[in-house]
């Protein structure tokens, strides 16, 4: 059996190219915000409640694939909400408007994420799982890449013109789109149970299996904790300051510096998810993980004592390696911990919980660095992670985590 299906790959080309499309916006939406006059509260209160409502979608979108035994509608859907919504942007400045479409792009993500994972699990046996999610999430990353880059090379060519660039990022959208419409899927066994509401995901709980009870407080409970990167972001200008780097005669400032230690990153991040879900199908989850904890440590500690340059670009590098190690690998245990015909239900309960806790965890993050300091932001978060790390290495029993 080929691990890499038709499927597979479809599915991790389109979310290349979705990628691309988002990330060539994602730096600058807070920018064109700011221009169009929209302030730093305004900017926050947005984000902030596109994210959560991205989030709670989730388990819904997925429960909802689960009662009709079926995934492509959603990924459909999900991925033409995102990629319609993106050329919107550019249509007006009115903010009932740009909360409309922020809205409609970031729910397009709660609507596939779950029944597209779910696919993902249908196309692997328990065996092969992660190193199917490590492609995906592989050529995911990719596009992460790919994005900023052509963002920056737009911008550097028309400087300002941030309208034209949401028309561009349009492109790659399209691809992702037409690339949706080439796979087919057989219906798969109907959920037999059944609640009604927008919330009524939650009572997944009530029939989860005991390891999936075990598992996943201790995974929600680290990203209570694990704040959006952007704080790592911050911390990195923050400790470069007004250094900079010349390279064949060319100075780099503390923001180009920054931006360049972030792509570095998720080149590393693409490079090593496939490999790392490799090693998690043969030495098993549980210690994947634990790995890549334990390198998440290591890179929060050594950012609360402000590094050198050189110093961040590896550490950078280890935040690549964390991120292969944990993101496609811990979808793929809590497939492997759920009943199949509650596939993406489970993963949208673990999705939907998990976007509300980032949120927590950026507020947390930032009235820690406002209140005592930029230090005790990562000393915290660090030492926490230890903590669930001993959780996992005392409480949970990866030989009895049974495969679906």
């Amino acid at each position: 059996m080929r691990i890499i299906s038709r499927t597979v790959f479809i599915l991790s080309m389109v979310s290349l190219f979705a990628d691309i499309a988002s990330e060539m916006l994602y730096p600058i939406i807070p920018i064109y915000l700011k221009e169009i006059g929209f302030s730093v509260l305004l900017i926050g209160i947005l984000e902030g409640v596109v994210g959560f409502i991205t989030g709670i979608s989730k388990g819904y979108f997925g429960k909802m694939s689960d009662d009709n035994g079926l995934r492509l509608p959603f990924v459909k859907l999900g991925y033409i909400l995102s990629n319609v919504a993106k050329p919107l942007m550019a249509i007006s400045t009115s903010v009932i408007w740009v909360f409309f479409i922020r809205t409609m792009d970031r729910l397009g993500k709660g609507v596939r994420t779950a029944a597209r994972d779910a696919l993902l699990s249908q196309e692997a046996t328990p065996e092969t799982k992660a190193r199917v999610f490590g492609f995906h999430r592989s050529m995911d990353t990719v596009g992460a890449a790919i994005g900023p880059i052509l963002a920056l090379i737009y911008l550097f060519l028309n400087p300002g013109d941030y309208k034209n660039l949401f028309l561009l990022a349009f492109i790659p959208g399209i691809l992702a789109i037409l690339l949706i419409y080439v796979l087919k899927e057989k219906r798969q066994p109907k959920t037999t149970v059944k609640h009604s509401g927008f919330f009524s995901y939650f009572t997944y709980w009530n029939i989860a299996t005991p390891q999936f009870r075990k598992v996943v407080p201790g995974l929600l409970f680290f990203v209570l904790f694990n704040s959006s990167d952007v704080f790592l972001l911050l911390i990195t200008k923050e400790t470069i300051g007004d250094n900079f780097i010349t390279i064949l005669g060319v100075k780099f400032d503390s923001g180009s510096i920054t931006i360049a230690a972030y792509i570095f990153y998720n080149l590393v991040y693409a490079l090593a998810s496939y490999p790392m879900g490799v090693l998690a199908d043969k030495l098993g989850f549980k210690k994947t993980i634990l790995f890549g904890f334990f390198i998440f440590a290591i890179v929060y500690s050594s950012f609360a004592f402000h590094p050198s340059i050189s110093e961040i670009f590896i550490l950078f590098s280890l935040y690549g390696l964390y991120a292969a190690a944990t993101e496609g690998v811990i979808k793929a245990w809590i497939t492997n911990l759920s009943q199949k015909e509650h596939t993406a239900t489970a993963i949208g309960f673990y999705t939907s919980f998990e976007s509300i806790c980032t949120l927590l965890a950026s507020v947390i993050a930032g009235a820690l660095w406002s209140f005592v300091g930029s230090t005790s932001t990562f000393i915290t978060t660090a030492a926490v992670t230890v903590f669930i790390f001993v959780y996992f290495i005392f409480g949970i029993n990866d030989r009895k985590m049974k495969a679906n």
